[in-house]
């Protein structure tokens, strides 16, 4: 009996790859510990189908896969991705031995330019290698996704006789991704009822669309293929993954939802879990959400303009389609500072989504007693803020004690740090440099033996004001030529990018063994 949902036409089916394509966004790479936290997120949402990763890319990955496909249970369908090659499909059913509903996702390329360039070999030998996959598939699963890899681009015909053969050979689910996001909503539409109409068998298994975002119309495209019989869409949290991302889950769900004139579907996902889900990747990734973010930017129902805030005073859906509570971004009338009891800051952090226990609550108040005493008012960034670098305090193999820093024109920036090791001792040194930021990093490198390229630096203001907290983010790249984001949250921005620097290092530090490359749908 397949594991597969069970499709009606009214369903469409969420699939989610944040812990797989998302993954694969330069920078967002994570550990076992942070997808297990995604997934549970995932389950909260509702999502029918977890892909969880790519088991033969990695020791790291397949544990991944192995963990979460046990933690899952009966909740969500938990998938794990191969290329059509026997070892691939073999680890991944491996890694997938303890899942209640496993499912293997197997492909082969499609498009002239992936069967001439890359694969080299001819469409009859591709469909040879996808019907043995399938079929080897089967062997140990009763749920098995083929993927048309580059489908987007694919002539037509031979897409309809690749998919026939793959359904013929046991796939309960096809895939047709449009890798390179070449496509745009009509033809992308024409692509999947041309399938619904031509391909022999396809009304007994679920149509799955998986758009990529170059072009700026993966959601557009893959709500295209819905209206033309797909009911399965592929998709990730925040538009995460490969290139300019995916489909963003939020954006398609919202929109099934909203405009059920239009489709008449609907996905089952509990939607106030959207600004949590968000969040929690933005922070595990360090990859930020724009401001002007569909559904869960910071301004997504942000009003400024006069007109627009007299009409939404009046009645709010004047100016707004979806009442924010329905995504998780309702507000609080609660404001807090540094009067503010512990009472009042537990109640506001669980209406944020954050439940802690005692010890961690205490040093999470710790910081908001500090912060408070030097900001009039505490905002629901802040508290994300310092809920985030609490977090980040704990498995540390550096912890900054301290910085200091002399600079100015004239004058030689020079920076002392102090950082305590795990088992307590603690280490000083100092540097300068060419300003305080380049003399606080070199003074760490002075005690952190992790040589690194600095990638990337950015600066981001967390909540308003002249007093706000500056949230530093850094790529750094080790010497293996693995990339490690650090975050760090302070009202001083040299602290702030010491707080970051310290908790790249500590990632690169406790990374594991490095994924090979994973394979793109």
């Amino acid at each position: 009996m397949s594991s597969s949902p069970n499709a009606t036409p009214d369903r469409v089916f969420i699939f989610d790859t944040t812990l797989r394509d998302g993954e694969q966004s330069p920078g967002a790479s994570m550990n076992t510990a942070e997808k297990l936290e995604i997934a549970r997120q995932l389950v909260r949402l509702g999502v029918d189908v977890i892909e969880a990763g790519f088991p033969i890319s990695s020791p790291g990955d397949f544990e991944s896969v192995r963990r979460i496909a046990a933690e899952v249970g009966e909740a969500a369908v938990v998938c794990a991705l191969s290329r059509a090659i026997p070892a691939d499909i073999e680890r991944a059913a491996e890694a997938l031995a303890g899942a209640a509903r496993p499912r293997i996702h197997t492909g082969i390329g499609v498009s002239e330019s992936h069967l001439r360039d890359k694969l080299r070999i001819s469409g009859e030998q591709a469909i040879e290698r996808a019907v043995a996959a399938v079929k080897l598939a089967r062997s140990h699963v009763d749920d098995v996704e083929f993927y048309a890899e580059d489908a987007g681009r694919a002539e037509p015909e031979f897409l309809y006789r690749m998919i026939e053969a793959a359904i013929g050979a046991g796939a309960t689910v096809v895939n047709i991704p449009d890798t390179t996001g070449y496509a745009y909503p009509e033809v992308f539409g024409d692509l999947i009822r041309g399938l619904m109409e031509h391909v022999h068998g396809i009304e007994d298994v679920i149509v799955s669309v998986h758009c990529h975002n170059d072009l700026g119309m993966a959601t557009a495209n893959a709500l295209a293929g819905v209206k033309a019989g797909a009911r399965q869409i592929e998709c990730t949290i925040n538009g995460l993954g490969e290139r300019a991302g995916n489909t963003a889950m939020e954006e398609v769900v919202m929109a099934l939802k909203m405009r059920p004139d239009v489709f008449g579907v609907d996905s089952g996902i509990n939607t106030k879990e959207f600004v949590r889900a968000s969040r929690l990747v933005s922070s595990i990734t360090g990859i930020l959400v724009q401001p002007n973010k569909a559904i869960v930017g910071a301004n997504a129902f942000a009003h400024s303009s006069g007109i627009h805030q007299d009409g939404v005073l009046k009645e709010r859906s004047t100016y707004e389609i979806i009442d924010p509570a329905d995504v998780g971004a309702g507000g609080s009338s609660i404001v807090l500072t540094a009067r503010s009891g512990r009472a009042a800051l537990r109640h506001r952090l669980a209406e944020l989504g954050y439940a802690m226990e005692d010890a961690e609550f205490e040093r999470v108040h710790e910081a908001f007693l500090e912060l408070a005493d030097k900001k009039k008012e505490v905002y629901d960034e802040d508290l994300e803020a310092l809920v985030g670098e609490t977090e980040r305090m704990i498995g540390e193999v550096y912890h900054l004690e301290q910085v200091h820093v002399s600079c100015g024109d004239p004058g030689i920036p020079t920076a002392t740090v102090e950082l305590i090791t795990q088992d307590g001792a603690h280490l000083i040194d100092s540097s300068h440099g060419n300003g305080p930021v380049d003399a606080v990093y070199k003074a760490i490198n002075r005690i952190v033996d992790a040589p690194n390229d600095l990638t990337e630096f950015s600066v981001q203001s967390v909540t308003r004001g002249i007093d706000a907290v500056g949230e530093v983010t850094i790529r750094v790249k080790g010497e293996d030529g693995r990339t490690f984001t650090g975050r760090g949250a302070h009202p001083d921005i040299i602290v702030s990018s010491a707080k970051a620097y310290v908790n790249a290092l500590n990632r690169l530090l406790l990374a594991a063994e490095a994924p090979g490359p994973p394979a793109e749908v």
